[in-house]
Formats: structure tokens, C-alpha cells, sequence
């Protein structure tokens, strides 16, 4: 006992609190390796409590001497475990309130794939880093090392809503809260189903762990190693949570397509009469927002699949954007950061902890996790029928876009593959002006595969259903960002509404000269004005212009995927057009 009281000395000393007073500072190379040293004598059997398969227990992995083992655990013990660690505070409404300290955002550039038989021929490698097998086995070995003589929490989970196509998705985290978080993200097992529950892949989540890019193969000390042949998959020195859930998302993305199943970085939406809806987007479009509409039951704002009985949430859970949420524009939203069991991060409290949300002095990536039936319009299955339409949202901050299109399939896998939004100045240190940003399949670094795979499952399983697709932009009319304005919400919501119930379909369209696609001439309820992007602008001069520059970025883009598309995706990119005129 005189050692675990030291060295639980030895780490509150280590561990600091951060700006909001939660503890976030990871040890020093030099602290780790003196604590690794103690924690080399002998220790007794861990002691472990929660629900479990008794069958499948930690040992089986190579996690070996630890201090304890908590399995399962449901949001107050965690809240007990957290505060108790020093890992988070209670805000007034009752959510937990925790730091994630330098990392706050994903590390996309320190996440890598291990290069093997299986992966060779099957992953996208232009888009994907690359770790050698022997290097990923030695960073497990180092790794299973470090966890010797710590806590650990585990959570048994489910990747996907559909039982023919989910993944069982056990989840080991250092932190009593990152514990909380996955279990709010992924789908809970019923109690009396987890003594029976059998793991298919694994994650080992160690924020305090550093990897030696040299020894480990990687870029930094932090890393996010995916191993698919043993479906394994390794997260140190980062805190930021949500590396665990794109983590099973990157393997459903990777194993679904074999089995014919198009994984879909999206929300969903449903009415009553089963006229399911997609919502493609790239961070900052309006995907959660637009798909939280209370007239239609949510299936899920995130990750879906649709394969041939439909579609099908992955989690059981939201990872919602909170910096400047008011009660006001997002209700639902707003409601799930004042009930115990959300988790917030790094969200500034106030000296009442009160949740300041327009506070982003940790980060403009200010979030909130919570189950998704804290939304109350939400689907209880994650299960909806094959989708009527498809909706591919961008934010254009050049002003060009109309504010809806109509898609021919062609169209619709161009768009799809170019997943296209764009930057404002003042969001990314160094912006000053609007910047095209094109994330493939409107999440390409999530997609292992190449884009091309995707696509051709999108576009069959669009004509296979006859499925109406649109381009929606949430971004800016009159002008560019600082010259024009806002698409006003109200406008959207009237079109993607008369998107949805068909009534879109009975006025008259004509093509944009520009990029091909129908759009509508006049919508009741909506200012004709708006439709016209050029009629906006004080200077249509400068508005065909500036559309010439966007529709040159579109065709540079889309180079790389010319020799992975049939003729009639070629002809509906805006080169072909160009050219004709």
C-alpha cells in the first residue's frame, strides 16, 4: 500500500490544473520514466468490479498487473471516479465540465495505418500515413508497459445500429471520463447482454503515454496507431476524446464497403411517413443544426450507414459544437448541456459554474457528448428506411453557390467526391480571406479506402432507390465573407423543407451557368432573390469572376479522381461546362 500512496502522491504533484481548474498536464518524459521504474515491483491481482464476460478479461490483450480494473461503469460512478481523480468539475445544471488540454482537436496528421497483407491493395495510401507492423507491436508492447500498475476503466459498446453490420467496440481509457464520454457516444448493450459479449476489436486509450517517433514509427509523442488485421487500435498523448470515436468510424469505413454497405460521414433524419433524409457536410455547414428539425425524428448527427435494409445510425450518441449555443437558436441542443450525464469540453465556467458558451478562450472547438436520447425527437432504433434524399451541404464563403440545387447522379458522385466547403478569415490563425477546403466524401480523414470505392456504392445505391439529391449552401450571398452576408437560416430551412415534402419539385428550375446543376426559379415563401447568386452581388463583373476562380479550384481538385470516374461524372464537372461555353 506504501507504494500506490506514494506514487499517488508522486502524479497530484505532476498533474496540474488547468485554466477551468480541471487537471490536464501530462507528465514529463523524465516523470514517466521514474514512475514506470516504481511501478516494475510486484503488485497484487488488480481488483476489478462492474459487469463483464468473465471469459473476456484484460489479460487476454497482454494488460497485466494493473491496480484496478472498473468495467462498465454508468455515468454517477464515473462522475464519482472523475471528480475523485481530479479530472473534471460539476457545472450548475449538472454536466461534467473537463479540460482536454493542448489537444483540442483531433491530431489528424499523427494518425496512422499499419501497412500489412491485408492493407496493402485496400487502403488509400495518398491519404493515409503509413506504420510498419513491427513498429506498431512495439508500440503495444510499450504501451501494455505503461498501463502496469494503473486504473483503467473499460466500456463494452457497439459501432453501428444494425446487428448484421455493427462492430462490438471495447473501449480502455486512463480517464474516468473519457470512460463517460465513449459510452455516451457508442450504443450501450443492455445490461444482461454484457456478461455474453464478445469484443471484435479493441481500443487502448493512454493520454499520459508519450511515443518516440523513432522507436514507435510515428510523427510526434502523440499517436493514433489503427492496426485492421487485428483490429487494434492505440491512442497516447492525447486527451482530446474524440479520437476514440472517429477511431471506430475509420474501421466501419474500412470493413463495411466489402459487404456492400456505404459508410457515411452524415446526419439523418426521418418524417412520419418513413421519407428518410442525408445530410452530408463538412464541420461548420449546418448538418446538425439542419437535421434537428422537430417536425422529423433524428436518427443521428454524425455517422451512418445505408446498406439494403436501409440506414443506420453507428452511435448512440451526439458530439455537438457548443462555442456561442443559445437556448434561443438550438434548444434541443442547449437542453443537453444543463443534465447530468452530458460531458463538456472546454467550456469556461463561470464563478457559479454557469457554462459560458460564448467563451472560446481554450478553443472555438467548445463540445458537448451526450446519449442521444436526451434529445427528445430522437429515433429509439437508430434505424430508418433508405432515404428519399440526399442533401450535400456547403458553407461557400466566395459568395457563388445558389442557396439550393437540384443533383443528377452524375452530379451528385462529383459533389460527393469533391466534399466541398470553405474557410473564413479570422477561424484559422493565418486566413485572411476565404479559403476552399475540399475533404473528400465529405470526410476524407476518416475514409481509409479510396474515395472512388465510396463513391461508386453512393451512386448505385442512389439510382437503386431513386434518390433526389440537392446541394444546399449555408454560406454567404450578396458578396464573398466580409462583403456579403450570412444565408439567412429561415431561407434555408423554407428550401430544404420544400426539398423534403416534394413540393420542390413542381417549380420551375433553370441551369447555373457555372456549374451545371438545376436550380429553382422561384420558391413560395422564399426571396426569388436569392436564387440568383449573380443578381445578389453589387458587381455581377466581380461576381463571374470570383466564380471562375471557384470553379478552377473545383477542376484542380478533381484531377485526381478523373482516371476513377466513367464519362458521365467527368461531364458533370464544371470544366466541361466551361468549355462549352
Amino acid at each position: 500500500m506504501g507504494l500506490w500512496f506514494a506514487n499517488s502522491i508522486f502524479w497530484s504533484i505532476c498533474r496540474k490544473p488547468g485554466a477551468n481548474g480541471n487537471v490536464t498536464d501530462q507528465p514529463s518524459r523524465k516523470e514517466q520514466v521514474m514512475t514506470e521504474a516504481a511501478m516494475k515491483a510486484p503488485v497484487a491481482a488488480a481488483i476489478e468490479s462492474g459487469i463483464r464476460n468473465h471469459d473476456q478479461g484484460l489479460d487476454g490483450f497482454g494488460l497485466e498487473g494493473l491496480k484496478a480494473v472498473y468495467w462498465n461503469l454508468e455515468a454517477p460512478q464515473l462522475y464519482e471516479h472523475a471528480i475523485r481523480n481530479g479530472e473534471a468539475r460539476i457545472a450548475a445544471g449538472g454536466a461534467l465540465v473537463v479540460e482536454t488540454g493542448q489537444h483540442t482537436g483531433r491530431s489528424a496528421l499523427d494518425k496512422f495505418v499499419v501497412r500489412d497483407a491485408l492493407t496493402e491493395n485496400t487502403v488509400w495510401w495518398d491519404n493515409n500515413k503509413a506504420m510498419e507492423p513491427r513498429k506498431f507491436e512495439t508500440l503495444l508492447e510499450d504501451m501494455l508497459a505503461h498501463a502496469a500498475g494503473r486504473e483503467l476503466y473499460v466500456q463494452d459498446l457497439y459501432g453501428g445500429a444494425d446487428p448484421k453490420n455493427r462492430i462490438a467496440s471495447r473501449v480502455i481509457t486512463e480517464y474516468a471520463w473519457h470512460s463517460l464520454f465513449i459510452r455516451n457516444l457508442l450504443i450501450r448493450p443492455d445490461r444482461d447482454a454484457l456478461q455474453a459479449y464478445l469484443p471484435e476489436m479493441t481500443i487502448l486509450d493512454l493520454p499520459s503515454f508519450r511515443a518516440h517517433p523513432e522507436r514507435h514509427g510515428c510523427r510526434t509523442e502523440t499517436v493514433i496507431a489503427c492496426d485492421f488485421t487485428r483490429k487494434i487500435v492505440l491512442i497516447g498523448g492525447t486527451s482530446y476524446a474524440g479520437e476514440m470515436k472517429k477511431s471506430v468510424f475509420t474501421f466501419l469505413n474500412f470493413l463495411l464497403p466489402q459487404s456492400g454497405v456505404m459508410p457515411m460521414h452524415c446526419s439523418a433524419n426521418t418524417g412520419k411517413s418513413d421519407d428518410s433524409a442525408v445530410f452530408f457536410g463538412l464541420s461548420g455547414t449546418g448538418k446538425t443544426t439542419l437535421s434537428a428539425d422537430p417536425s422529423r425524428t433524428l436518427i443521428g448527427d454524425d455517422e451512418h450507414g445505408w446498406g439494403a435494409d436501409g440506414i443506420f445510425n453507428f452511435e448512440g450518441g451526439c458530439y455537438a459544437k457548443t462555442i456561442r449555443l443559445s437556448a434561443e437558436a438550438e434548444p434541443e441542443i442547449f437542453a443537453t448541456t444543463q443534465r447530468f450525464g452530458t460531458v463538456l469540453e472546454n467550456v469556461i465556467l463561470d464563478e457559479r459554474r454557469v457554462p459560458d458558451f460564448d467563451d472560446g478562450s481554450l478553443t472555438e472547438n467548445t463540445r458537448c457528448a451526450y446519449p442521444l436520447d436526451f434529445i427528445p425527437n430522437a429515433s429509439a432504433t437508430g434505424l430508418a428506411a433508405h432515404p428519399r434524399n440526399i442533401i450535400m451541404l456547403t458553407a461557400d464563403a466566395f459568395g457563388v453557390m445558389p442557396p439550393i440545387a437540384e443533383l443528377t447522379p452524375a452530379q451528385a458522385m462529383y459533389h460527393f467526391l469533391s466534399g466541398y466547403t470553405a474557410k473564413v478569415a479570422g477561424t484559422e490563425k493565418g486566413v485572411t480571406e476565404p479559403q476552399a477546403t475540399f475533404s473528400t466524401c465529405f470526410g476524407a480523414p476518416f475514409m481509409p479506402r479510396h474515395p472512388s470505392e465510396y463513391g461508386n456504392l453512393l451512386r448505385d445505391l442512389i439510382s437503386n432507390h431513386g434518390v433526389k439529391c440537392w446541394l444546399v449552401n449555408t454560406g454567404w450571398t450578396g458578396g464573398p465573407h466580409g462583403v456579403g452576408k450570412r444565408m439567412p437560416i429561415a431561407a434555408t430551412r423554407a428550401l430544404l423543407t420544400a426539398a423534403l415534402d416534394g413540393s420542390l419539385n413542381n417549380v420551375e428550375f433553370r441551369i447555373d451557368g457555372n456549374f451545371g446543376f438545376a436550380v429553382p426559379v422561384s420558391v413560395p415563401g422564399v426571396d426569388s432573390t436569392i436564387l440568383d447568386p449573380r443578381s445578389t452581388w453589387a458587381d455581377p463583373a466581380a461576381y463571374d469572376l470570383q466564380a471562375r476562380k471557384l470553379v478552377s479550384m473545383f477542376i484542380a481538385n478533381f484531377a485526381k479522381f478523373e482516371t476513377h470516374v466513367d464519362n458521365a461524372v467527368l461531364e458533370a464537372a464544371p470544366a466541361h461546362l466551361q468549355a462549352a461555353e
